[in-house]
């Protein structure tokens, strides 16, 4: 089958949804198919292009046998809520012509944010006589509403039209929690056009790492309680919380690492430096070796959601964290996907997103039992074995397929 990814994240981007676009392509090119991306130079999560890719429009690379269609989009330095509509909406139009000029696809798989790529995928499948499954890493209008970033109005209007379009007109809709499926169908969508596409990890490139290393290169004691944060800077992340709960540490053997990029990076490290938090170390996004080694030396790993952000995404950063065998402490609601999967999961333990009191008492509580977290790390390991990515990509396009061959023949 002659299938086309297309998506604004892709390799050499490391974080977000880069690795799972970049994962399902390496799959389908193992299974036969001819496989290109048509995606974005990389820019995330630093928000910003490399210099020699600022003036190019168009580029081809070929990255691991996958052909990499990249196309030129802005990227603003500060992103506000406008300056990411249009930094989106220049890659759904540059990409567009992409796509219309390259051979006709049997199956185009578009992922979403941006969420207007769902027009261009529909007028794009009129024209070359295809047809698209619509894969939602992130509901968009749901957390800009969340987030007090989108009142109702003209703006919020057009996201929910955007939206609702880009599900009716595609073939299969698939979302990568179960209550982002059940949200799917709220909206309105057909059960029977529904998938459940989970983020995935490669559980056997996950590598034996020697203990301490991480510790030894930053000069970290053994005895001190590392607890990580590692990922994107921005607003759905809630990072306030843990820089509010390292002020209410301090004298305790307890290091809060913040490691990622983000336009929030900046506030971030002016409040590390007013509020004196010399026992919150911030460090860039590393490298996969030395990431490996930081998972490795964690006592446990912090995911942090804004507040009412719960429902509308899912954090990549879990998986490795897991397939590490690392305790997850989740700052974030009661009710949301991440609180869920963690009592379910039986790996860790869940406080409120606007309580860092209760966050820095159960760090606390957590500094005194070790075989707690030994407990937490082994259901780590044994949740994380489903979302092996061989399992998860064979699931999928086994569902997918089935479902586009049911409805050829209605």
């Amino acid at each position: 089958m002659n299938i086309l990814v297309w998506g604004i994240n892709y390799a050499p981007e490391v974080t977000g949804i880069a690795p799972c676009n970049t994962a399902l392509c390496r799959y389908l090119l193992t299974k036969g198919h001819d496989v290109c991306m048509v995606t974005a130079f990389p820019y995330y999560p630093a928000w910003r292009l490399p210099s020699l890719d600022r003036w190019k429009i168009f580029r081809t690379d070929l990255l691991d046998g996958v052909r990499v269609h990249r196309c030129c989009l802005y990227v603003p330095v500060k992103p506000t809520v406008f300056r990411r509509l249009v930094h989106e909406a220049s890659f759904v139009f540059s990409s567009f012509l992409r796509v219309i000029f390259l051979p006709r696809p049997d199956l185009v798989i578009v992922i979403s944010p941006p969420l207007a790529l769902g027009v261009a995928a529909w007028l794009a499948c009129l024209i070359k006589r295809s047809r698209y499954v619509f894969h939602v890493q992130d509901l968009q209008p749901d957390a800009g509403a969340a987030l007090g970033l989108l009142k109702r109005g003209f703006f919020m209007r057009m996201l929910l039209w955007l939206e609702s379009f880009a599900y009716r007109k595609a073939a299969l809709v698939s979302g990568i929690s179960p209550g982002m499926v059940a949200t799917f169908q709220q909206k309105g969508v057909p059960p029977e056009k529904c998938l459940y596409f989970p983020n995935s990890i490669k559980l056997s490139a996950v590598s034996g790492v020697e203990r301490n290393s991480f510790r030894k290169r930053h000069g970290l004691c053994e005895g001190e309680f590392l607890a990580v944060y590692s990922g994107n800077f921005g607003a759905k992340q809630g990072l306030d919380i843990l820089l509010e709960a390292a002020s209410r540490l301090r004298g305790h053997p307890v290091r809060i690492i913040l490691c990622g990029e983000g336009h929030q990076r900046e506030r971030i490290v002016q409040r590390i430096k007013q509020g004196g938090l010399e026992n919150v170390i911030l460090l860039p996004l590393l490298p996969e070796p030395e990431y490996q080694s930081l998972l490795a030396d964690a006592n446990l790993c912090l995911i942090t959601q804004q507040l009412g952000t719960g429902r509308c995404f899912f954090p990549s950063k879990l998986l490795p964290a897991l397939a590490r065998g690392r305790p997850i402490l989740a700052a974030a609601e009661a009710d949301s996907e991440l609180a869920r999967a963690v009592i379910e999961g039986g790996f860790g333990t869940v406080t409120p997103p606007n309580d860092p009191d209760k966050l820095a008492a159960v760090l606390l509580q957590l500094l005194k039992q070790p075989e707690q977290l030994e407990k937490w790390g082994q259901a780590a390991l044994s949740h994380v074995r489903q979302f092996d990515a061989e399992i998860v990509h064979a699931r999928f396009f086994d569902e997918l397929t089935n479902k586009l061959f049911r409805c050829a023949k209605m």
